[in-house]
């Protein structure tokens, strides 16, 4: 009997936990055989698991090894169920996204992550790395046209560089072209309001979700 899409969403989110880099290929294989749509392995099967197999990291119960393996699994199904993606309807442009880890820091498994579900959702992503000095990301916005900004810090000592990015966007006239999403374990909600950020996102998934809202993508 075919297993249910939930059946299989867990396993797939559970070979990423469990690294299990053989094993997710098949079960996304058999996914996709069923008729269960690509989007959604991805999102709420193998995201799901690398946002779990994150919070395991920041609550030190995983080593950054741990986590590369995992996502070692998550690429794994990616490969599966990428070329299985719906085209988009919309021949236009991708839309530009600017995303980094602010000037101090040099945390950046949640800033792949996001990188790489923008990615997936359709975004152009400009990755300017880790560690990345305030003026850089006004550059890049200027430069690609740009039309996000996602910044992310798991340092308290390194937040105020996201209210730096924003004033500096805002001198240069660039503020109102681009919506700011900011996320990492020391970041809330009420922070982001404190610098004028656009939002804020605890996770992967949820970073997808703010961003189609922000520039307005069903």
């Amino acid at each position: 009997m075919t297993k249910s899409k939930e059946q299989f969403l867990e396993e797939l989110s559970e070979c990423v936990v469990d690294m299990e880099d053989e094993d997710v290929v098949g079960i996304a294989e058999d996914y996709i055989e069923a008729g269960y749509p690509a989007h959604d392995g991805i999102m709420d099967g193998l995201v799901s698991g690398m946002n779990e197999a994150s919070d395991l990291y920041d609550q030190e119960e995983y080593f950054i090894t741990d986590v590369l393996l995992c996502s070692d699994a998550m690429y794994a199904g990616l490969e599966v169920l990428r070329p299985h993606l719906e085209e988009s309807d919309d021949e236009g442009e991708k839309i530009k996204a600017v995303i980094g880890v602010v000037e101090g820091d040099t945390h950046d498994i949640g800033k792949n992550l996001v990188k790489i579900m923008l990615e997936t959702a359709g975004y152009e992503m400009i990755d300017l790395g880790r560690d990345v000095p305030i003026e850089k990301f006004v550059d890049a916005v200027k430069d690609e046209g740009a039309q996000l900004v996602c910044m992310s810090t798991l340092m308290t000592t390194t937040m105020d560089g996201m209210g730096m990015v924003i004033n500096k966007l805002k001198e240069a006239g660039l503020r109102d072209q681009v919506k700011v999403l900011i996320g990492g374990g020391p970041i809330s909600q009420k922070f982001a309001d404190q610098i004028g950020a656009d939002g804020y996102s605890a996770n992967a998934v949820e970073a997808v979700r703010l961003a189609n809202s922000l520039v307005e993508i069903a």
